[in-house]
């Protein structure tokens, strides 16, 4: 049996179908199917419930099934990994793929969708259904729209119809105001799930619970008493193989309007009145519209060279298969924010992503100003010990704050000590893919750890002047390092400097 903490606080999601567009692919096989499978082993899935896979390949359901159950099996046991580390339960699998089938279709093709229609007047769900876009962006809007054009996004009596779209939510902000007024044409935005697993993570949701649950911090989350906030996403792997996609897209809008501006708004945002999703996403959305278009000079871009990676060889990026030998692609991006409001005026929130860089690290890190110096005359301390609140995501969930402490002897000398609490040590758990939360989320209509329509397009206004402005050469770094030295310049001529990125 698995020591997995099963879900017992929540009830199963009601009846539905969720198809899956896209089922072939990478992200369903290393983060879908693991989710679904924990949300099985937690019994929040339907009671009457089926998945229904399409894609281009021609294949049967069985020999569906059968690919499904050896790479599910082989992500869950794979220690280290997104969705791994635990006991493969052969009977709750079992029981999942039996609701599995299949069906090829080419989604350019209106036949498609006249035979997911018939499918799914046959499916157990009781006509809701849930609609989960793995597919490449260039198909959400097409997709969207056919789905719409054989009707199969009006909601029968009784019954819901949803649809959850990845990311990226466009490229640039005219093209996210395009796909938001494309699919608003076919749904309703209570029906649209826009989803960033990222919010999925439990060190994500608990930031909520952290600040507004205890009366020692959000007394302190405010100007008066922290000096800057740095969000840092590093990722130790480089462009995998798709160099195609990331030539189109890098790294400014692969990650920040979606992954880093969640996790920014998260903390810079107001107490709702409720955890109701449009109090949650109101207070959201207030932060981005208090956060001026981000300044060209200050934003960095980098672009990964050759070097190793925690002892492995790392190639260029422009070696890569399907990037161009003069590619001026960005692997990595810094820049400086700021939130034109009371509680945040003139403190500066840095945010930082790239790729091959020296350790998988997600951080948020919470600079409070330093104490007066003035007790200690004559002691010999003569700095001020740096107090830090750490909220860590990956790879070990958990949060720590750094304080000073006297060094014990008869002279007065001050050391950093650490507080640390781990999620997997504490509560006994084992990491998840971050995916489960959103999926029953859907399955239940409670849209709070999605992005609206006015949250996407807001966020591709505040970087859209880095946009216009990539016509500069990237900056290098080696890969197995921190990123570019232009980035450590950004915080330097303020006088301050990145954290080292986390000691695995």
């Amino acid at each position: 049996m698995s020591d997995r903490t099963p879900r017992t606080d929540a009830a199963p999601a009601p009846d539905c179908t969720l198809v899956i567009f896209g089922a072939t692919g990478d992200l369903t096989h290393r983060l879908l199917m693991p989710a679904l499978y924990n949300l099985a082993r937690w019994k929040l899935l339907p009671a009457r419930f089926a998945i229904l896979g399409v894609s281009r390949s021609a294949m049967s359901s069985q020999d569906y099934r059968s690919d499904l159950t050896e790479r599910v099996r082989g992500f869950i046991a794979k220690k280290g990994g997104e969705a791994g580390g635990g006991t493969f339960d052969e009977a709750v699998w079992s029981g999942l793929a039996d609701r599995i089938s299949y069906m090829p279709g080419d989604l350019a093709d209106p036949e498609t969708f006249a035979a997911l229609k018939e499918s799914l007047a046959q499916a157990p769900g009781g006509g809701s259904v849930l609609f989960y876009l793995a597919v490449a962006a260039s198909l959400f809007g097409p997709t969207v729209r056919r789905l719409g054009e054989a009707g199969l996004l009006e909601e029968p009596e009784g019954a819901w119809r949803r649809v959850i779209i990845e990311k990226p939510f466009g490229h640039d902000l005219d093209s996210a105001r395009a796909l938001n007024r494309e699919i608003r044409g076919f749904l309703a935005e209570e029906q649209i799930f826009r989803i960033d697993h990222f919010l999925g993570k439990e060190t994500v949701q608990n930031i909520m619970a952290f600040r507004f649950g205890n009366g020692m911090f959000e007394p302190l989350w405010n100007r008066d008493h922290i000096c800057h906030v740095q969000i840092t996403v590093a990722e130790t792997v480089g462009v995998e193989g798709r160099g195609r996609f990331y030539e189109a897209t890098g790294a400014l809008r692969d990650m920040v309007p979606n992954h880093l501006f969640q996790l920014f708004t998260l903390v810079a945002m107001e107490p709702p009145v409720s955890f109701a999703a449009e109090a949650v996403r109101d207070k959201k959305q207030e932060v981005l519209l208090a956060t001026p278009s981000a300044e060209p000079e200050a934003a960095v871009r980098g672009q990964y060279a050759a070097g190793r990676v925690q002892g492995r060889p790392v190639g260029d990026y422009r070696h890569e298969p399907d990037v161009a030998g003069d590619s001026r692609t960005e692997t990595f991006v810094a820049l400086r924010l700021a939130v034109d409001n009371w509680r945040w005026a003139g403190v500066p929130f840095y945010l930082r992503t790239g790729k091959a860089m020296a350790r998988r690290d997600t951080e948020i890190a919470i600079r409070f100003k330093p104490a007066p110096l003035a007790l200690f005359r004559g002691t010999g301390v003569d700095a001020p010990v740096e107090n830090w609140l750490l909220l860590q995501l990956q790879p070990d969930e958990g949060i720590s704050l750094q304080f000073g402490a006297k060094i014990p002897g008869p002279k007065v000398r001050i050391d950093t000590v650490d507080m640390r609490f781990c999620y997997k040590d504490h509560f006994k758990v084992e990491p998840s893919t971050g995916y489960e939360t959103l999926i029953y989320d859907a399955m239940i209509g409670d849209s709070t750890l999605f992005q609206r329509a006015d949250m996407i397009e807001e966020g591709w206004r505040v970087v859209q002047p880095i946009l216009d402005a990539q016509a500069s050469e990237p900056a290098p770094y080696a890969a197995g390092s921190a990123g570019p030295a232009e980035a450590d310049d950004l915080l330097a001529r303020e006088g301050r400097a990145w954290r080292p990125l986390h000691e695995a």
